[in-house]
């Protein structure tokens, strides 16, 4: 087949005679392709290499372009005014949108051309006029659009882009933009486009931190103000603070658009206490809101106890209505101590298959509530007054970057009962699927066909619920009484309905057929279409998908009425759909998606979806009933087991943490799923290098010997290697610097290469790794006590202290399967108060999570039936001392030497760093076992003086937990198994007191916790009957 003869535009766009033909033949070819379906045909002949050199001729206008900007703005908007180089210009840039809305399939070509750093470089304000940067703006949003619908996988074209956009010149540009003050509306235009084009392209943690700290933020803070200042101008009037407007910040005017501001501002915080602090506190905002305007304790008054009503206390909360809080003041007392599951950012960072807005809406349990009265600040009164005022996308907007900033602690606690009031209906009324948008005043200036308000509020409003509610009893309350779970349920039946058929009949082309199904075979990458990717209306169904079981995963966190209610709903069938994943490549995953129009259930999920699906299914299987009803009808196991071998790290992880939840002893899938070989997956996960797969791997396996037969568990443990577990155990970055004169053990490694788990920080400081203890721990099995007896139990299946085994008051042997309550529990701990923590700090507090867990599964393997034997076969396989070694290094607190100044201690130049809670608990249960154990036991247990000697100061610990720990080891060390062992038993007494324990059983009679009382009682009864 023949090439047709090259088209004259063509020929004069690579041959110009003069640049006025060039101009007319490059708007003769912008006329061709504009509403045409004769994109592939032109870059078959290679249009791409000549309207890259045309951009390429771009070199600014340096001051002389700046002037035209400050001055004839206006009247520079017409093309008379421009030269034919720049008009030829402008005509390019508009030729590469055009090809770019084709989608994924044109960008490679132009990315092959390096049509983007030339596109990017006239984005300054200062150096090019402003049409083309309105129409770069406008090109290189329609090239992010693109990007977007390759939903299913990383694209090396999208990479590529945002390498090139996110340069410091060009991000440099950006701020340029977003820092003009004219109220042109050419300007306004840049403005929304620059900040709608941040919001698509910033997919990741790291260009999050670029925008933060390169002056894109501080510039979105200050056109954030410029409305502020437009909305409280009357009440600085009144409050006699002058006639003009804070720190010369000029309002936004009524051609300013404050949705794409708010999303921008949204994008760049999210998941970050760091940047959301950095952005409440912009200069911006300290000249919008003076400090003689904003009470510092503006909560102080309005919400006392004894308060009826919601009293203003400034100007600005005399913009939103009073609202009573007693209704919900009473609940908060009641909150469960448990966190939140989160959605998938407790499995990984989200990948990058899920684009925009919802690559930022990540429902994280780093984002635990620490706010105070006094870190409030003025913004959230400001958004909740936009929310009411404004309707569609920007209420949508507000709703999102109020709940950013919420959660980041810039707001205080005593807020829920206005966001639960206020809020929370406004957010529930979205999801009706006959929910209809009052016409725009401001329409958007972002025409994309991914960007329609009907669309993106049923996309996003699920995940802004999901992250309001998602670690709040009462909040959840709200949105279930309003129904959000009805209509939850109904949108992701909706995403389940056949896709419309979009195909359209081809247009006429004054060209023969043939030419547009040409071979080019062999041609340029410049002149072939890359991938096809999702079409709009896919793209659409998987991001309702995915935000929608984010949101029913936030409802069934906490109340098993609300699984009960998403159950009832239907809604479990679609669940295990959801759990399907692409059976190919991503490109051909686009392909079998688009095509599946009569039956979208068959084609398979990408990432993102896979994540939230089990985010899902991890939420309703903390319910014991729903465990062996619903989820095993619906066939739960099989599709799940499949994830666990995903080539994708995330989705395994997110996998993994779901089958902590199945290998519970109570759950009927724990057989089957245990003949399938989970027990082998699960220990070649627990070797991974990815850190939280490992964790949650070793989580899934202590739960899976709990109550196993000692078969199985001495089976785990070969499959693990004991000297892998002590690896684990021992690999401590504070184990770097030991106690003064402690000596490790034997010295034993596993024979392979460590895991590098704790290193130090880039400055080379020791992390001190955040000490705090969480006082409410204690109370945490009592979160459940609203449910019913089978949700207790889910929630703590480590059974109550006052229990003992079969019956005999002499051994405690508490298990440690605590269902994933206990499991997100720590992953909230590793985020103390929320701030950012770099990455060797993060690899520490991975490493500790490890630890805790690895101790725990000891735990179990020495708990229950045949329990001697284990204890026998633990001290053979990972060493007697070895084992006491280790237990007796994890109570002691380490002795870091702090090199920096600022890491000193007063006078020694030394820091104490105690052993952290969590570890204390797992090894004080272990202890328990052993003393439970065989006498012979309990002897070699007596023996280890220094290891009792770190016990004694856990007596008087603030945790209530480890205090009954204490006593029950008493008890079980001190309980006659027979006459024969009477007298040892006496020697094990006088040798407690000699440690100075009788003392501080003495001191426990009086504890406030009735079940250290109890336990004590009867520890200091049997040592009395031995030592008289």
């Amino acid at each position: 087949m023949t090439r047709p003869s090259t088209p004259p535009i063509l020929s004069e766009l690579r041959s110009p005679t003069s640049p006025a033909t060039q101009v007319a033949a490059l708007r003769a070819l912008k006329n061709e392709l504009i509403g045409h379906e004769q994109k592939e045909m032109w870059i078959g002949l290679g249009v791409v290499a000549p309207i890259t050199r045309i951009l390429n001729t771009h070199k600014g206008g340096g001051k002389r372009r700046h002037r035209e900007v400050s001055g004839v703005l206006e009247r520079s908007g017409r093309s008379s005014s421009r030269t034919d180089e720049e008009e030829a210009r402008l005509q390019a840039i508009i030729i590469v949108g055009s090809l770019a809305q084709g989608g994924p399939a044109y960008v490679a070509p132009l990315n092959a051309g390096s049509v983007f750093p030339p596109l990017c470089s006239v984005l300054c304000p200062t150096e090019s006029s402003p049409q083309l940067v309105l129409a770069a703006l406008r090109t290189l949003n329609t090239v992010a659009d693109s990007l977007r619908l390759n939903y299913s996988g990383s694209d090396p074209f999208e990479d590529s882009f945002i390498k090139v956009l996110y340069s410091d010149q060009h991000l440099a540009s950006l701020a340029q933009i977003l820092e003009q003050s004219s109220p042109a509306l050419i300007i306004q235009q840049q403005i929304s486009l620059a900040a709608t084009l941040i919001t698509k392209t910033c997919i990741d943690e790291t260009q999050r931190k670029t925008l933060a700290f390169s002056g894109v933020l501080e510039a979105l803070a200050t056109r954030l103000a410029s409305f502020v200042v437009a909305t409280r101008g009357p009440a600085f009037l009144s409050d006699g603070l002058g006639t003009t407007f804070p720190g010369e910040i000029a309002p936004a005017t009524t051609r300013s658009r404050l949705s794409p501001i708010l999303q921008a501002i949204g994008t760049i915080i999210s998941n970050s206490k760091v940047r959301s602090t950095k952005f409440a506190c912009s200069p911006a905002f300290v000249a919008a809101f003076p400090r003689s305007d904003v009470d510092p304790n503006p909560w102080r008054a309005p919400f006392s106890r004894s308060s009826k009503r919601h009293v203003p206390s400034n100007s600005l909360d005399a913009l939103l209505p009073l609202s009573s809080s007693s209704q919900y003041r009473d609940g908060l007392s009641h909150t469960s101590n448990f966190p939140p599951l989160g959605g998938y950012s407790t499995w990984g960072s989200k990948p990058r298959s899920s684009r925009g807005f919802s690559s930022a809406l990540e429902i994280t349990p780093t984002d635990v509530f620490s706010g105070s009265d006094e870190d409030e600040t003025p913004l959230i009164a400001w958004l909740i007054h936009v929310i009411r005022a404004e309707s569609g996308v920007t209420r949508l907007m507000a709703s999102w970057v109020l709940t950013l900033l919420y959660r980041a602690g810039r707001g205080s606690r005593k807020r829920e009962p206005d966001l639960a009031l206020l809020l929370v209906p406004l957010l529930v009324r979205m999801l009706a699927s006959d929910y209809r948008l009052p016409e725009d005043p401001a329409p958007s200036y972002d025409n994309s066909s991914l960007h329609r308000p009907e669309w993106f509020i049923m996309e996003h409003a699920p995940t802004v619920l999901a992250m309001l509610v998602v670690d709040s009893v009462d909040l959840q309350r709200a949105a279930v009484d309003a129904g959000a779970i009805k209509r939850l349920s109904q949108l992701l039946k909706q995403s389940y309905d056949p896709l419309p058929n979009v195909s359209s009949s081809s247009m006429w082309t004054p060209f023969p057929a043939v030419s547009i199904s040409m071979d080019i075979s062999g041609a340029p990458s410049t002149s072939r279409l890359g991938p096809t990717g999702l079409s709009t209306e896919a793209y659409h169904v998987l991001q309702l998908r995915e935000s929608v079981l984010s949101a029913l995963a936030s409802m069934a966190i906490f109340k098993d009425e609300y699984r009960k209610a998403i159950i009832d709903n239907g809604v479990v069938p679609f669940v295990i759909h959801s759990l399907k994943p692409q059976t190919n490549g991503s490109s051909s995953g686009s392909s079998e998606i688009n095509g599946s129009l009569d039956k979208p259930a068959s084609a398979g999920n990408p990432t993102a979806v896979l994540l939230a699906a089990c985010g899902t299914a991890r939420a309703l299987s903390r319910s014991v009933s729903t465990l062996r009803t619903s989820l095993v009808d619906a066939g739960l196991a099989s599709p799940l087991y499949s994830l666990l071998k995903h080539p994708d790290v995330e989705v395994e992880v997110a996998a993994t943490a779901v089958v902590c939840n199945l290998v519970l002893e109570f759950s009927p899938m724990r057989e089957a799923i245990i003949e399938a070989g989970i027990l082998q997956v699960l220990c070649e996960h627990a070797h991974s290098l990815n850190a939280k797969l490992r964790l949650n791997s070793v989580w899934a396996l202590k739960h899976l010997v709990h109550t196993a037969p000692n078969s199985l568990k001495m089976r785990c443990l070969e499959e693990l290697g004991p000297g892998w577990l002590k690896q684990i155990i021992c690999n401590d970055a504070e184990d770097l610097y030991p106690p003064v004169g402690f000596r490790h053990g034997d010295g034993e490694t596993s024979g392979g290469t460590p895991i590098a788990m704790g290193t130090p920080n880039a400055a080379g400081e020791q992390v001190d790794l955040l000490n705090a203890v969480d006082e409410e721990s204690s109370g945490s099995s009592e979160a459940g006590d609203e449910d019913d007896e089978d949700e207790v139990n889910m929630i703590d299946s480590i059974g109550a202290l006052s229990k003992v085994d079969g019956g005999n008051q002499k051994r405690f042997r508490p298990s440690t399967t605590r269902a994933q309550t206990s499991h997100d529990n720590r992953y909230n701990r590793t985020h103390i108060h929320g701030h950012d923590i770099e990455a060797a700090a993060q690899a520490r507090m991975d490493d500790i999570l490890v630890q805790e867990q690895g101790l725990n599964f000891i735990r179990n393997l020495i708990c229950g039936p045949g329990s001697p034997e284990m204890i026998d076969y633990i001290f053979r396989e990972l060493g007697q001392d070895k084992v006491f070694d280790i237990l007796a290094s994890k109570l002691r607190a380490k002795v870091i030497d702090a090199f920096s100044s600022d890491r000193r201690s007063a006078g020694n130049g030394v820091k104490h760093v105690p052993p952290q809670q969590e570890i204390v608990i797992a090894v004080c249960y272990i202890l328990v076992h052993l003393a439970a154990g065989l006498p012979r036991h309990r002897q070699l247990l007596i023996s280890q003086s220094e290891l009792l000697k770190s016990v004694v100061p856990l007596f008087s610990h603030h945790n209530a937990e480890v205090r009954t720990c204490c006593a029950w080891l008493v008890i079980n060390l001190t309980f006659t198994d027979d006459q024969s062992d009477k007298m040892h038993c006496k020697a094990r007494a006088y040798e407690l007191r000699k440690l100075g324990i009788y003392e501080r059983l003495e001191e426990l009679e009086s504890d406030p916790e009735l079940d250290v009382r109890e336990r004590t009682a009867t520890a200091i009864h049997q040592m009395k009957e031995l030592l008289r």
